[in-house]
């Protein structure tokens, strides 16, 4: 378990030296558990500089999304955890102004520092990430918006409980 969250945070490391050659997007987001435990996540993402079905109606774009989040216990069901993230996004900006209303989807991998988060039981250290979510963008800075994430094993070992975050957050460009 040790070694995969070095593998992860070495990899994570090495992301650096690309955020070097380009802007970094800094995010914080809190949210809540299905199991009624907070969440706090940190994150940098990268943006892709490519632009798909770009139209009058809006552009299809994404980013590279690495993050950690801090997983506090509930109700004393367990301590509190940690995991670390990695995921292509896929977002959809819509209208051509300063402000675009925008949805995003992606699916990534993620290191859990348990098995357990809460009364889940996630059956294994790595999970799968899955995430919605919506917002507004604010110039080429900016992001605020509302996110549901899902992690799973995807029932490569059981039990294979899962667990969401349901959290708000914020974003800006350095």
């Amino acid at each position: 378990m040790n070694k995969l969250l070095s593998v992860a945070v070495a990899a994570a490391l090495s992301l650096g030296g690309v955020a070097a050659a380009q802007a970094v997007e800094i995010t914080g987001a809190v949210g809540a558990t299905s199991q009624s435990g907070m969440t706090y996540r940190i994150g940098a993402g990268w943006n892709w500089d490519k632009s798909w079905w770009q139209s009058s109606t809006g552009r299809l774009t994404g980013y590279w999304d690495a993050g950690y989040t801090y997983w506090e216990g509930d109700n004393g069901h367990s301590s509190d955890q940690h995991s670390l993230s990695f995921a292509p996004v896929f977002v959809y900006e819509f209208g051509q102004g300063q402000v675009k209303p925008f949805v995003e989807a992606g699916i990534g991998v993620s290191v859990f520092s348990s098995t357990k988060v809460g009364e889940q039981d996630l059956g294994s250290a790595f999970n799968f990430e899955d995430r919605i979510g919506l917002g507004l963008k604010f110039g080429d800075t900016q992001r605020v918006g509302i996110r549901a994430t899902h992690y799973s094993n995807a029932g490569i070992k059981q039990p294979n409980d899962g667990i969401e975050s349901y959290a708000l957050f914020y974003s800006h460009t350095l």
